[in-house]
């Protein structure tokens, strides 16, 4: 059978006012941007669209969850701290914003690293193949050494590190989230995967040692989890794998253990949205009552940004 183009006389149609529509210009268009625009006049600004929603409603979270009491964590993956936003997040710390901090164990060693030289990151093309990849002495030997000694006395990874950057006075501790949260009394955990560091490969390092500091901070991360309920929130930024995962098994004990984590909101931050942490971050915790946000962009942008709306909405700090 030969055929034709089809006669379009037939089709039908109706009145544009009949028909219901996803974008409207006086509901959801941007305002115009203005020279001399507070931080939250650009927020409020913004189109209340997708992603631009999404980082406001995270705000408007954070903000709430400070106000009623409830805990903001923040989990992070090393590119973060090679972005330079140390001081972004500290100063979501200083200001009691952020009331517990959870890392991998990459973000550590840029931490320690920043404190102890000002500068991280070698450049591991350059020298993996000569073998000197990851064997800078100070690097392995003092986060081992000061993993020993907290070991020792019953801390975790974040706790033992946190405070061998400040009773070591290194040069720039002031640029450390450990060191930080240690000087402010806030849970900072690290949790490793074995092999994946380059502390790692040192001489020092001590699988038992290791093994012993990243479960006690499991264990105190799952604590820090089971506070989340009734409008807590938790944002991972830049870990793929590791922090989603450590984050479900957390929130799992604290459900079997009976604190019915509930009603909080989840949000990760990255520069594009992989499998396990829209599944572990956003999806499957917040299946009951709870809310799941997904920002896509470049944490050198999007972390300002949502810090900037978050202090503006705040606030000074009233001690």
């Amino acid at each position: 059978m030969k055929l034709q183009p089809i006669d379009l006389s037939a089709v039908t149609t109706y009145p544009i006012a009949e028909r219901k529509n996803k974008v409207s210009l006086e509901r959801d268009f941007a305002a115009a941007v203005t020279s001399g625009m507070t931080v939250s006049a650009l927020l409020v600004a913004m189109p209340k669209q997708l992603g631009a929603e999404n980082l406001n409603a995270v705000i408007d979270a954070v903000v709430a969850a400070r106000r009623k009491g409830k805990p903001v964590v923040i989990a992070i993956g090393g590119h973060v701290i090679k972005c330079g936003l140390q001081p972004v997040l500290k100063a979501l710390i200083d200001a009691g914003v952020v009331t517990a901090v959870a890392m991998n164990g990459s973000a550590s060693i840029h931490d320690y690293e920043i404190s102890l030289i000002g500068e991280t990151s070698e450049d591991v093309g350059a020298v993996l193949h000569c073998g000197t990849f990851g064997m800078a002495e100070e690097t392995g030997r003092d986060i081992n050494r000061a993993l020993k000694a907290g070991v020792a006395e019953g801390l975790g990874y974040g706790g033992a590190l946190g405070r061998f950057i400040h009773e070591n006075r290194n040069p720039h501790a002031e640029a450390s989230l450990l060191a930080t949260c240690h000087a402010k009394g806030i849970p900072a955990t690290v949790h490793v995967a074995m092999g994946t560091d380059i502390v790692h490969q040192h001489p020092e390092a001590d699988g038992a040692v290791l093994g012993q500091a990243t479960f006690t901070d499991f264990r105190l991360f799952a604590s820090v989890v089971a506070t989340l309920g009734d409008g807590g929130v938790f944002i991972n930024i830049g870990s793929a794998v590791i922090m989603p995962e450590v984050f479900l098994k957390a929130l799992s004990i604290a459900q079997n253990m009976g604190f019915h984590v509930d009603h909080f909101t989840t949000a990760n931050f990255d520069m594009q949205q992989h499998y396990r942490p829209l599944q572990n971050v956003v999806k499957r915790p917040t299946a009951g009552d709870s809310r799941g946000l997904a920002i896509t962009g470049h944490h050198e942008i999007m972390i300002p940004l949502l810090a900037a709306g978050i202090l503006d909405k705040i606030g000074p700090r009233r001690d």
